[in-house]
């Protein structure tokens, strides 16, 4: 024999329900995401500093003895010396000749949490960058870099050689690389997306007063006899 229900069922999530949620809390959602899309936009463009880039090339070599060609093995060589190199570039010899050379006033640790170095594609290839607030500095420590590096990474590896393959410039033309305004405006937009979708619901699903008379049948589950009407007592006073 199958149980009546006289309380109030959990109500069942489809599509057709998530749609009604949805287009009836469209406005909200919309304004919701809109100002949240607005607001990280903003803060992005005129209160985050601006970072530019700077960048140079150095090539590692092994030592051939005079031999034209270069085996697969000294490729392989100069690839390991690479990230090898990377770690002396960032040294604090190299960056405390930098720093004397062009009259910075920061530490070592400082200059070193702006570089960044690394091979390109596993390749003999170490590409050296920093990113500052101003441009001109930027791209002196890299261009500095390229001078003081090589004859350290010489006398400190005694197999190989390292040379500058293209002076420090900056990227992107010249434009800021960072922050990036229009992808931090999407996030912001996703996040208020999110937040007004997860309020939505459980408010709407959290509610549980009837809405309709095909709520009070569905959840009940018993017939609909009759409805009582909503009557305004001042027009029904003047009626009298």
């Amino acid at each position: 024999m199958e149980e009546k229900n006289t309380g109030v069922q959990e109500k069942e999530i489809d599509l057709r329900i998530i749609f009604d949620i949805l287009k009836k809390n469209i406005i909200p959602i919309i304004l919701v995401a809109a100002i949240f899309a607005a607001g990280f936009f903003a803060y992005s463009k005129f209160f985050i500093p601006k970072q530019y880039e700077a960048t140079a090339s150095l090539i590692v070599n092994n030592k051939s003895d005079g031999k034209t060609t270069v085996q697969s093995t000294e490729l392989m060589a100069a690839r390991n010396l690479a990230e090898v190199y990377s770690l002396i570039i960032k040294s604090d010899e190299v960056l405390s000749k930098v720093i004397e050379k062009l009259g910075l006033s920061m530490s070592t640790d400082t200059l070193s949490k702006k570089i960044s170095v690394s091979t390109v594609e596993s390749t003999q290839v170490i590409k050296i960058a920093m990113r500052d607030t101003n441009p001109n500095l930027a791209m002196d420590v890299v261009g500095q870099l390229v001078k003081e590096a090589p004859p350290i990474i010489q006398r400190q590896v005694e197999a190989g050689s390292v040379k500058p393959i293209d002076d420090a410039r900056l990227t992107a033309n010249g434009a800021p690389v960072s922050p990036n305004s229009m992808r931090n405006g999407i996030i912001g937009g996703l996040i208020g997306l999110v937040l007004i979708l997860a309020l939505v619901f459980v408010r709407e699903l959290s509610n549980n007063t009837f809405k309709s008379e095909d709520d009070i049948s569905k959840t009940l589950n018993i017939p609909l006899l009759g409805i009582i009407p909503s009557v305004d007592t001042k027009e029904f006073n003047k009626s009298v």
